[in-house]
């Protein structure tokens, strides 16, 4: 993902959470929804959450030390999983509460005009920020699907803002429907219906981003298709005619790490080797432009050690990719 692609999506989404948080706080003073209490809550957790996203980017292109020489780019990461944590905590945990004290102690809605205009005014603000969302994932996308996309993506800003703007407008329409049947009815507990499942649906959605941003943070390898680029790119057919087996590592999402065992022959010598090895490092940062660290280590391929199967060095039960010819 790009750096500028998920900023102009998250800037996006502040802006319409601001807007729309003050809005809903208003409907609240004016009616005393508990939706719109609620929902005035989710969209200063957003708001809150889009600022942790944009702290996370600026922290992650800081250069690297002695004592992290590897970068920061995993800080992205880390905030992504905060997102996660203020929006199950502020957002789902409080509206969950909230409607559960409406439900105990209902009471009728006044002045119900200022929760519906609103609630319509918050619709299309969302709409726009999730069509933003929508627009710059759809560039990076390609064929797969938006859940694909958002289990597959290394960068963690647009599959955040995705989840989140879908999640507030599903909130949206779920507030409107609690105020709606709230003044057909003249019963407040449809009102304290409709946060309660309004936190529900934001618990949710913070367990999947917690999920998801989880696995990032253990560390996950390159994607199928980079895989297949970087094997491409190593191997020459003469000077490295396979690669024995390799590792790779997402660093941050625009930072990947290579290591890999090649085959070299046998009776090359050490500035031939030497010479292999700077060649395919620069195929490789040409056909992959994110392998920022790449170790190779040169050996003679033995068709005994291949017949065992799969890398020896691997962790059992590990995920790591591997090289079809083994080692």
């Amino acid at each position: 993902m790009s750096a500028s692609g998920g900023t102009k999506a998250i800037v996006a989404a502040l802006g319409a959470n601001l807007a729309i948080a003050a809005s809903k706080f208003v409907a609240f003073a004016f009616s005393g929804s508990s939706s719109m209490l609620a929902e005035g809550v989710h969209s200063i957790a957003d708001s809150g959450n889009q600022f942790l996203l944009l702290i996370g980017g600026k922290k992650a292109q800081r250069q690297a030390t002695p004592q992290h020489p590897f970068g920061y780019g995993r800080e992205r990461y880390i905030y992504a999983f905060l997102v996660s944590i203020v929006l199950f905590s502020i957002g789902g945990m409080f509206a969950v509460y909230e409607g559960y004290e409406k439900i105990r102690h209902p009471h009728e809605l006044e002045y119900w005009y200022w929760p519906v205009a609103v609630l319509v005014f918050a619709i299309c603000a969302e709409g726009f920020s999730f069509r933003t969302a929508i627009k710059e994932s759809d560039e990076l996308r390609g064929k797969l699907s938006w859940k694909e996309f958002i289990r597959r993506a290394k960068a963690p800003e647009l599959p955040v803002v995705l989840l989140e703007d879908f999640g507030a407008l599903v909130g949206l329409v779920l507030a409107l429907l609690g105020v709606g049947l709230a003044l057909l009815t003249g019963n407040g507990v449809w009102d304290g219906i409709g946060t309660v499942c309004i936190g529900v649906l934001l618990v949710l959605i913070a367990l999947v981003l917690a999920a998801e941003t989880k696995s990032l943070l253990l560390g996950e390898a390159a994607g199928a298709d980079v895989l297949r680029q970087i094997e491409a790119a190593l191997v020459d057919g003469t000077t490295v005619p396979r690669i024995i087996h390799m590792r790779t590592l997402h660093l941050g999402p625009e930072e990947l790490l290579i290591a890999a065992k090649i085959a070299v022959r046998h009776d090359d010598s050490a500035a031939e080797v030497a010479s292999a090895i700077d060649a395919a490092e620069a195929r490789v940062r040409a056909a992959v432009p994110i392998a920022r660290v790449i170790y190779l280590e040169p050996d003679i391929y033995r068709e005994s050690e291949a017949a065992k199967g799969p890398d020896p060095e691997a962790t059992p039960g590990g995920r790591g990719p591997q090289s079809a010819s083994g080692h």
